[in-house]
């Protein structure tokens, strides 16, 4: 999960550019380029209340290697700008790559294997699993989506996706983009797994209550709190933030009994990385317990580090209570130009 407070992010080394540099210049250069590790990574996760500063800072302790944070808006636009470059790529690693987009990961051929130290003993199988199982993406966070609900709203919490599509909803929701943004393509696997066949026929229903689709979930999420709409797309972790940040319990995820999708983030060795001895230090520090203690409080999200502890803000959450639900990714990647062309109609 991730905070709605956007921090500018840290330019890449003018080493990319520096074509008529002397050979002594390009060799400083170079190692100056050494010592840093370029991670593509979300808005969120590098904002200023995000966890990429505390994780920066304690990885340059560490290790020596300074982290350069590449802001892409979200994940999936991470995922679209490594593709972009991958005959040149700038990136060392490519961070937030999820479930549902992991496998496009793998088939345009942006990753390269490598299994961070200790990762066998302290993720579970089924983390692993769900990013492929292969260490093309080591898993570093997860939750499950749900909705949110402004409980000084005067309407009434849904009790189902179903319930969305009633009159009394026009208008009171905020989606995020399934192209670019992974909590949008959560939600739309959601509705997937729930109406099977029928979800553009759900979809159509849907239309009416939608108040905007940002481009993120930062936007989108900011657009909630600042009161335009009672009622966003987020996870079950999202109002152990309030709690923490403003003692509040105004926000609440809704629990519906007919399940919910999770989400694993995972983050991934670039292939053909400049500093691919850097990328790997920091995909080890990542699911360390010192990184993964950081986690929780910052990106709001469950650490998968079996031996992190939550804080006690999250006490109320309850994902050990949640029917967890199944689906085919290819069914949701062709769902989503679906789901556009509706939206557009």
């Amino acid at each position: 999960m991730r905070t709605h407070h956007i921090f500018l992010t840290i330019s890449v080394l003018s080493i990319f550019l520096s074509f008529a540099c002397s050979k002594n210049m390009r060799a400083t250069v170079s190692e100056q380029r050494m010592e840093e590790v370029v991670v593509y990574s979300y808005d969120s996760f590098i904002s200023e209340w995000g966890a990429g500063p505390s994780i920066a800072k304690g990885f340059k302790a560490k290790t020596g290697y300074t982290l350069a944070f590449v802001n892409c808006g979200d994940a999936a636009q991470v995922l679209s700008k490594a593709i972009l470059e991958k005959d040149n790529p700038q990136s060392d690693v490519l961070l937030g790559l999820d479930n549902n987009i992991a496998q496009k990961a793998r088939s345009e051929n942006t990753l390269e294997q490598y299994k961070p130290l200790h990762a066998d003993e302290i993720i579970s199988d089924e983390l692993r699993d769900a990013l492929g199982g292969d260490w093309m993406l080591t898993p570093y966070d997860y939750s499950k989506f749900a909705l949110i609900y402004d409980t000084h709203s005067s309407v009434p919490a849904p009790k189902s996706l179903a319930d969305l599509t009633k009159p009394v909803y026009a208008k009171k929701l905020i989606l995020m983009d399934p192209r670019m943004s992974t909590p949008g393509l959560g939600f739309a696997a959601w509705t997937v797994a729930v109406f099977g066949s029928d979800y553009e026929n759900y979809w159509r229903q849907l239309k009416s209550a939608i108040l905007t689709m940002s481009p993120g979930w930062s936007s989108g999420y900011g657009l909630f709190t600042k009161g335009e709409a009672p009622l966003v797309i987020s996870y079950v972790t999202s109002p152990a933030y309030h709690v923490y940040a403003d003692n509040s319990t105004r926000y609440k995820a809704l629990i519906f009994d007919e399940g919910h999708v999770q989400q694993v983030e995972g983050a991934g060795l670039t292939k053909g990385a400049v500093n691919s001895k850097g990328a790997k230090a920091f995909l080890d520090y990542l699911i360390s317990d010192e990184a993964q203690n950081m986690l929780p409080i910052g990106q709001w999200m469950y650490p998968v580090n079996k031996n992190a502890t939550l804080p006690d803000c999250y006490t109320i959450t309850f994902d050990d209570k949640l029917k967890t639900l199944s689906y085919d990714e290819k069914a949701v990647s062709e769902a989503v130009a679906k789901i556009v062309a509706i939206l557009s109609e």
